[in-house]
């Protein structure tokens, strides 16, 4: 279907959408997938105390998040190269929902930073007493060890000769660290403090290319529609010479088409009022 310069404009911008959606999907669905599945944090998954926890939630957005983004993209790929009208329609919508959650979702994580903090450093302290209860569970072991690495903290009380899960610490990076270091609960409470304006400018990103996404849909909608309700002119000319003057018995036909207001009408003669050349044997 031909469109013109700004329809073409939207194709173009759609497709180069389409391809970062497509990449931010993967990442959202990949993190999702190792976190769930890595050998570091899958033994949580399986504590049913911990089904309703802050972790066992947050991957499971971002599995569901990547999955929708991917749909979404896939969606976008086929209007990108079909161009059907009822296609777009779907995919604008789509993408109008998208954009609303994505906003959504990132106020939320500014606005309920210090609840989220505290939710997930309650999650960590159930898990270490959980690791005591079990008398040093191995898996549950793996996970503290992970956690620990990661923030670069030590336990409920921060002192790692009093620590029960002392060998789950990481190696102190300076003398003082050998006798104190920050407790996890606090680390993960600040962390979810200070990272929280980063996160909601993530997700107000996100939404903000969802948004010129929509618009550049919407008007590629309205082009198709244009382009497919606009009456398509044929200019006919005489494609054969009249060699010799058509008999009089014979009937012309004339078009009452007027392309442009200019142009005189077109005549058109059959081809049996036409004589014709004949060979010679």
């Amino acid at each position: 279907m031909a469109l013109d310069g700004c329809g073409a404009f939207c194709k173009c911008i759609l497709i180069f959408f389409n391809v970062i959606f497509a990449l931010v999907g993967f990442a959202c669905l990949g993190l999702g997938l190792w976190l769930r599945f890595s050998d570091n944090t899958r033994v949580i998954f399986t504590i049913h105390d911990f089904d309703s926890s802050t972790f066992v939630v947050g991957v499971t957005v971002l599995i569901i998040l990547g999955c929708v983004m991917l749909f979404v993209v896939m969606v976008g790929g086929y209007v990108a190269c079909s161009e059907e009208r009822c296609a777009l329609i779907v995919f604008t919508a789509l993408l109008a929902i998208l954009a609303l959650a994505e906003v959504v979702v990132g106020v939320l994580v500014y606005t309920k930073r210090y609840e989220v903090g505290s939710r997930a450093a309650e999650f960590y302290s159930s898990l270490y007493l959980l690791y005591i209860k079990g008398e040093g569970d191995p898996a549950i072991g793996v996970a503290l060890m992970f956690i620990h690495n990661t923030l670069h903290c030590c336990g409920l009380t921060g002192v790692p000769i009093i620590e029960v899960a002392q060998h789950t610490c990481p190696d102190p990076g300076s003398f003082s660290e050998m006798f104190i270091m920050p407790t996890c609960p606090g680390v993960i409470s600040e962390v979810f403090d200070s990272r929280a304006p980063l996160v909601m400018g993530l997700f107000l990103g996100t939404a903000a290319l969802l948004i010129i996404a929509l618009i550049c849909s919407i008007t590629l909608s309205k082009k198709i529609q244009l382009s497919v309700s606009s009456p398509q002119y044929i200019i006919l000319t005489h494609s054969t010479p009249v060699l010799a003057n058509p008999q009089p018995s014979q009937q012309q036909f004339v078009s009452t088409s007027y392309p442009y207001p200019d142009q005189d009408p077109v005549i058109f003669t059959p081809l049996s009022a036409v004589n014709l050349p004949v060979a010679q044997p």
